[in-house]
């Protein structure tokens, strides 16, 4: 899946979980700061995404998820 596919989907599921207006929803923007998504919301994205991309996001890596982008980074390496 190219790089653009996978921000469009992990997008859908960020607007789902966040009440967030979709241009607020760039790569570089942070999830915690600028979406304002709490340990509850990014939970939840995570194990959304995990079943949506068949994955499984490793407990070390989300200390270093900060922006949509590196969500984005962090599935096209595991894809």
């Amino acid at each position: 899946m190219d790089r653009n596919a996978i921000f469009d989907k992990v997008k859908e599921y960020i607007l789902m979980q966040l009440p967030v207006e979709g241009d607020k929803v760039a790569e570089d923007a942070r999830m915690v700061e600028d979406l304002g998504a709490d340990s509850a919301n990014l939970m939840m994205l995570i194990m959304d995404l995990e079943t949506e991309f068949n994955m499984t996001v490793e407990d070390d890596a989300l200390g270093s998820i900060r922006t949509v982008g590196d969500i984005v980074d962090y599935i096209q390496k595991k894809g």
